[in-house]
């Protein structure tokens, strides 16, 4: 093959998938030998494992079969990369297996393509195989899809049948959001529409397989989208602190403000270094591999993603994936995972299968309560902590996940925020020109005056639990020694200040939200606040205690699932269960024990009274007056006595 001057020097990925027996090896190994790509000696070793096998057909597979176990099984059990070369460039090649058992193989090979060829056999159709495996490629975000109509020689090469497959590829990529850039005849094993034409297949006017490839155009590092910057370590070197990442999209600039994602905090690049260093060097770009320093020593740390401050990605601890579940264990609602994108990594549970897709038919089943291995749908996850996110739409290197479940990849798919908010705001008020009024009264003061301090008592637990019991003997109890107290329950609450809230994911955490700041006001003001909230989700309660950190005590009233449904003493259970109520604690919807709670309460083994005595003890060691306060309190009462 001769040197061509002009040569695109950057390598194309191409993941070649298919339905098992469909015959990809076989077109893999005659594209290499087609184009001269084959090791030395590689052909005439061919030659001898067929002429020991007994077949004077050259068995174009066997130049991929790594293993033994792969020709005894017949089967293809890993991804392979291969290289080769056209006149116009180098081309990386996926094979990824078409076994449904390696399915996980796959997933890793077409995330890193820019490709993507799907083999289908002329004699045996679309298969279940070929439209997982298709809409496995949607998943992952791959628009550069070309289809191989293979083995026409042993359909005689017809027209007729090449259109009816053709018909029925097409068909199947449109309904799930595809088109193929070409539908190609060709014959893998007799080389017809690879590298040549062929004799057989004259009535085809379109291209070669060659010639296809070469047409796909390389994905160009996406400078003009905004920055984003995951920063995969914080070197340090004596004073100097170099933060550094490669740049996945957009550009950076020496000068350039940069807002860092999730803390929010900003700072101006004073440097851009490059290895080796490069003085000179002011701007880099998507693709390059730098580290940054900053003029201020903000806090930074792995996963948290550099931007410009005017498009920055969005902050939440929801989000939805579609997901491509690959773990022999179930995927269920309340189940824990790792996800890592990007350079972030975050621990999340499933909050509801929002739809679980039949990739035969593409039923959709909205009441699915698992995905099992091989299944495909719409998942949503809640982290415990908030998270920087792009979805996929709008930035394709940022927009993929992957799941595991322990240290086994689990699943893989494509960040939605279709109806979820940016919370950004949550983080920084949106409020102008707001500042905060100092009272004239100090807590002491104001614990002087009640006789004891104030407080937040944070119930948290299943609904049946017993918190809002619990809450009021409590706060009966407190009454009657003569504490000022006052119970914010959750459907009072719901009643009124929050009664414009519902119950999606949105809607529970500014109900928390509100409830937080409300209960800090209340606290403030000297009241002991017992709150009676199932409020399932860690990071919310978080967010409730940082409205008053001094203040507040997270008390989990513990019972499970069993014994709060037996009870269920407004028969939401039953309504949960009967599908009349939607994404019900417990249910469909995850619950988050509280991690590290101030004080747990046992209400499955323990009465009413037990309990109510228990959070008595501990309500009066925190609320009672300091010592040197009381002794204040008695000499003023003594010298009005005098």
């Amino acid at each position: 093959m001769t040197n061509n001057p002009t040569k695109n020097m950057q390598q194309l990925r191409v993941v070649i998938v298919g339905h098992v027996d469909h015959g990809k090896s076989t077109l893999i190994g005659r594209l290499l030998y087609d184009t001269n790509s084959l090791p030395d000696g590689k052909y005439e070793e061919l030659q001898d494992i067929c002429k020991r096998r007994g077949t004077d057909v050259l068995e174009w597979s066997f130049v991929l079969d790594a293993f033994q176990a792969e020709r005894d099984q017949a089967i293809t059990i890993d991804t392979t990369q291969i290289w080769f070369s056209t006149a116009m460039r180098d081309y990386v090649i996926i094979d990824a297996p078409g076994h449904r058992e390696f399915l996980k193989n796959m997933v890793s090979g077409a995330a890193a393509a820019d490709a993507a060829i799907l083999v289908v056999d002329a004699s045996e159709g679309v298969r279940e195989q070929t439209k997982r495996h298709a809409y496995l490629l949607s998943l992952l975000g791959l628009r550069q899809i070309a289809v191989v109509i293979n083995k026409m020689d042993i359909v005689n090469h017809d027209t007729e049948v090449f259109a009816d497959v053709s018909r029925q590829v097409d068909e199947y990529l449109k309904s799930i959001g595809l088109s193929a850039s070409f539908i190609i005849p060709i014959s893998a094993r007799n080389g017809d529409m690879i590298a040549g034409r062929g004799e057989k297949l004259g009535w085809y006017k379109g291209k070669s397989l060659i010639e296809t490839l070469d047409a796909f155009d390389y994905e160009m590092p996406p400078l003009s989208r905004a920055l984003r910057f995951p920063v995969q370590d914080v070197y340090r070197f004596g004073e100097e602190r170099i933060l550094v990442g490669r740049v996945e999209t957009g550009m950076i600039n020496k000068g350039d403000k940069i807002l860092f994602s999730p803390t929010n905090e900003e700072a101006i690049v004073t440097a851009i270094k490059t290895w080796p260093e490069d003085p000179a060097k002011v701007q880099a770009g998507a693709g390059e591999v730098i580290g940054i320093t900053l003029d201020e020593r903000i806090f930074v740390e792995r996963g948290h993603i550099g931007s410009h401050v005017k498009n920055p990605p969005m902050l939440s601890n929801v989000f939805r994936v579609n997901l491509f579940w690959l773990s022999s264990k179930p995927l269920k609602v309340g189940n824990s995972y790792k996800i890592r994108y990007g350079t972030s990594e975050a621990v999340v549970n499933v909050q509801s299968i929002d739809m679980a897709i039949d990739t035969d038919d593409l039923a959709q089943n909205e009441k699915a309560g698992e995905l099992r291995k091989n299944a495909v749908g719409e998942v949503t996850f809640r982290a415990q902590d908030i998270l920087p996110i792009d979805p996929y739409t709008d930035n394709q290197k940022m927009g993929r996940v992957v799941i595991y479940d322990g240290y086994d990849i689990a699943g893989g798919g494509s960040i939605n925020m279709e109806g979820y908010p940016d919370q950004r705001h949550n983080v920084n008020p949106v409020s102008q020109n707001i500042y905060m009024v100092d009272s004239l009264l100090t807590d002491d003061k104001r614990a002087q005056s009640m006789g004891h301090q104030g407080g937040i008592f944070w119930f948290t637990g299943l609904s049946g639990a017993g918190k809002s019991t619990l809450a009021m003997a409590v706060e009966k109890t407190l009454f009657e020694k003569g504490y000022h107290t006052y119970v914010l329950d959750g459907d009072n609450v719901r009643h009124g200040l929050n009664a414009d809230l519902g119950f999606s994911p949105d809607d529970r955490t500014e109900n928390i939200r509100r409830v937080g700041e409300v209960a800090a006001l209340m606290a403030d003001a000297g009241l002991i606040v017992i709150t009676a909230f199932i409020s399932p989700y860690q990071e919310d309660r978080n967010r409730a205690r940082k409205a008053a950190p001094q203040k507040f005590n997270e008390i989990y009233v513990s019972a499970d699932l069993e014994t709060c449904e037996e009870r269920d003493p407004k028969g939401l259970y039953k309504k949960a269960r009967a599908g009349e109520i939607a994404e019900f604690t417990g249910i469909d919807s995850p619950y988050e024990a509280p991690s590290n709670p101030e004080m747990v309460v046992d209400t499955q083994s323990n009465d009413v009274n037990t309990c109510v005595a228990q959070v008595m003890n501990y309500i009066e060691s925190r609320v009672q007056l300091r010592h040197s306060m009381q002794t204040d309190q008695s000499m003023k009462e003594k010298k009005l006595a005098s």
